[in-house]
């Protein structure tokens, strides 16, 4: 992993309470906040700076403005939500660019992983657990959130044990 150890250990304590509660609120409301994608991209501006070289800090900096205005295109031609757009521009700084096939790895298997789940609980009594959940009730929409948060963080704690 290209990501240094030292930076996923003290990045993950700040974003985990996060992308937990992105999985809730995309599950319970089908939205990702701007509140919560604001803080998510706060952790790395402050943080940013005390665990990566400032060259490095400066260059992932510039990611999370290119992948928002991905985000917002993939957005406008209905390929995902504006939250979920908006998730991954502000996650984007924490992934170091070498760490970008495994990143895509983990998502892959955090969304096959959740959708299925997603519709497996759907249909079981597990409904009955949180019935008033808006996404349950969405036939063609998923929670993305419920694979995005998961991703970051299993990228982070894998940095953690794993990273240079």
């Amino acid at each position: 992993m290209e990501i240094s150890s030292f930076a996923a250990a003290v990045f993950l304590p700040f974003v985990l309470p996060l992308c937990a509660h992105v999985v809730w609120t995309d599950l319970s409301a089908m939205r990702i906040s701007n509140r919560t994608v604001l803080l998510i991209a706060a952790v790395f501006v402050a943080v940013g700076p005390f665990v990566l070289p400032l060259e490095t800090y400066g260059w992932r900096l510039l990611t999370l403005v290119l992948v928002l205005l991905a985000g917002m295109v993939a957005n406008a031609v209905g390929l995902f939500g504006a939250g979920d757009a908006k998730f991954i521009a502000a996650a984007a700084p924490f992934i170091a660019p070498g760490d970008i096939r495994l990143v895509l790895t983990i998502l892959t298997v955090t969304l096959a992983t959740g959708f299925l789940t997603h519709r497996i609980a759907k249909r079981t009594a597990l409904r009955r657990l949180a019935p008033d959940w808006e996404s349950w009730d969405r036939t063609r929409d998923f929670p993305m959130g419920l694979a995005l948060g998961p991703a970051l963080v299993i990228y982070l704690g894998l940095g953690a044990l794993y990273g240079v």
